[in-house]
């Protein structure tokens, strides 16, 4: 025998027996509205049944949602170099991060509508796009950094001391498990000597000028990449198309100019280079 028809047989015989008992008891009412009674009581336990699976269903559909959502608005990318050379990453509120060589950033893919935190382990110049609303949070081992918009570079490897040099702008700097805060100038840096944070000058610009000696980008939208090019150069300016803009690009550069970068990305996408004065066009 099936085991389907050895349960079927056993609810028949346990609601054979409830009725004998309520019979018994004169619980049951006769004829036409006894059937009547007994109908509306099993469509009352089967939509009961019915109602609780239901009810267990919505909620973990809520559940589930409510879940999803919540790891979906955690979701953390990471950007990880493993080379010498600078990987430049651009972020979604148009910051550009310059990782040295075995660094590692953990940013959101969508920043929270009051801050924007990000996580760093090893050296990175940060250029960070200005929102007074919504502070630039950087988490490294020891100590928290704090921005509105500037230009600094970041040391904190495992090999040495955390540092922290300004370019532009000004930086707050808070030391984890102390109560020590420090606010850092553009000509300022702040180092992390014998668990204390020590304020000098800082005028040597040949670090930061490392960062573009020797730049990659991976997988990143070409107008990213014009516009860290754009960034450093002095006189010509490159522009494209926002169609093109959105096409994405993994390439490399090692000290050429801004023109022959633009003709390197050319030659890579199947692009044409027209220029008029100051202005370089990448075109299809």
């Amino acid at each position: 025998m099936s085991e389907t028809k050895r349960n079927k047989e056993r609810v028949d015989r346990a609601w054979n027996k409830l009725y004998d008992r309520l019979d018994a008891d004169g619980l049951l009412l006769s004829g036409r509205q006894d059937r009547k009674r007994l109908s509306a009581s099993m469509l009352w336990k089967w939509g009961a049944v019915a109602a609780i699976w239901i009810g267990i269903g919505v909620f973990l559909t809520t559940t589930y949602r409510k879940v999803d959502e919540s790891v979906e608005a955690q979701v953390l990318l990471m950007r990880e170099n493993t080379e010498q050379s600078t990987l430049v990453t651009t972020l979604e509120d148009g910051s550009i991060v310059y990782l040295g060589g075995e660094t590692s950033l953990r940013y959101p893919e969508h920043f929270s509508m009051d801050k924007r935190e990000v996580s760093l382990q090893g050296n990175a110049l940060f250029d960070v796009t200005g929102n007074r609303e919504r502070p630039f949070l950087i988490e490294t081992e020891e100590v928290r950094i704090e921005v509105l918009g500037t230009a600094f570079h970041v040391k904190s490897d495992a090999g040495s001391p955390f540092e922290l040099s300004v370019q532009r702008g000004k930086v707050k700097v808070a030391l984890k498990n102390k109560n020590q805060e420090m606010y850092v100038n553009a000509g300022e840096a702040v180092t992390l000597e014998t668990h204390q944070l020590r304020l000098t000058d800082y005028r040597d610009n040949t670090r930061i000028a490392r960062y573009l000696e020797s730049m990659r980008f991976k997988d990143e939208p070409l107008m990213n990449i014009l516009r860290v090019i754009n960034l450093h150069s002095s006189g010509l300016q490159l522009q494209t198309s926002p169609s093109l803009g959105e096409r994405r690009l993994t390439v490399a550069f090692s000290g050429e100019s801004p023109e022959s970068m633009a003709e390197l990305i050319c030659l890579a996408m199947n692009l044409k280079y027209t220029r008029e004065g100051d202005i370089g066009v990448l075109s299809e």
